[in-house]
């Protein structure tokens, strides 16, 4: 075995027991957006957790016979499934004509009781279908209208104790919420404490915008997703530098966790160097 690969493997062996560098600093925990057929692979490997699909899991469109199946599949994992993301389908549209609140809130309440019920608290808010522009929409009536919804999908998830995580896109996938600057003031104005920030580095990277926008993001900061801006690959692949990134969760007081979200190509051999790799980024930011 090489070198390298020995040490990537070691490390990986030990970081379930790594919960603070050196100086005595808690690091955030570290999960995959996967399915939790890969729970095996993933505890063994030295994962925290797992986040899974709500639209998977927990939408009103899977029948209660196939949500109770994968309800018991959860309680006997290894791992947890603490957050998910893939909110909203596309189809249901948050601004623009055709809105229908009664559809919106209705998804969302039964979504909210099937996480509490699953012990799931967190849902990320990406869903760039259900948010962006169409032709000839005005951008600012637009954030009005998402932010009036947002607050009242926010009182949804408030009944059921469960938070709403809205995160940064990128403009090839959401011509409208494609900064964490644009999120922070929607969240801002939302002013929920049932609605919070998912600051994804990934499409950060891509946008090319400033790690300084997660410490202005700080006060509302819950979650955090992370892969290679190069083919979104994961942590490691291509050794980019993350660490700007990470010293700016850290200067934000940031106690969430970090979930790697990015395309496998092989996820049995990518996984443990990809978590070592983090680990290493995370102990040179938090120094």
């Amino acid at each position: 075995m090489k070198s390298s690969a020995f040490f990537y493997l070691l490390l990986a062996a030990v970081l379930p027991f790594l919960q603070s560098n050196a100086q005595g600093v808690k690091l955030p925990q570290i999960g995959v957006a996967t399915s939790f057929d890969n729970d095996s692979l993933l505890s063994s490997a030295g994962y925290v957790y797992i986040e899974e699909s709500a639209r998977k899991l927990l939408a009103p469109a899977v029948p209660d016979s196939t949500y109770r199946r994968q309800l018991a599949r959860l309680r006997s994992m290894k791992l947890e499934v603490r957050s998910c993301n893939l909110f909203l389908p596309g189809d249901i549209r948050l601004i623009g004509p055709g809105v229908d609140e009664r559809r919106i809130l209705g998804y969302v309440d039964t979504l909210m009781f099937r996480a509490r019920e699953a012990g799931i608290k967190m849902i990320v808010f990406g869903s760039a279908g259900s948010r962006k522009l169409l032709d000839g929409m005005d951008p600012e009536t637009s954030l009005r209208e998402l932010i009036a919804i947002s607050r009242k999908m926010a009182e949804v998830a408030a009944k059921y104790d469960r938070i709403i995580a809205i995160e940064n896109l990128n403009s090839s996938e959401d011509n409208f919420i494609n900064s964490l600057e644009i999120v922070t003031r929607i969240v801002k104005a939302v002013d929920h404490p049932n609605f919070r920030i998912t600051a994804d580095i990934f499409h950060m990277k891509r946008e090319n915008e400033s790690p300084e926008f997660i410490v202005k993001a700080a006060p509302w900061l819950v979650h955090c997703h992370i892969a290679e801006k190069e083919g979104r690959r994961a942590p490691g692949t291509s050794q980019e530098d993350f660490v700007p990134y990470l010293a700016a969760l850290k200067k934000a007081g940031f106690k969430g966790r970090i979930t790697i979200e990015c395309s496998w190509k092989n996820m049995q051999e990518e996984c443990r160097p990809a978590l070592a790799y983090l680990q290493q980024q995370l102990e040179a930011a938090y120094k």
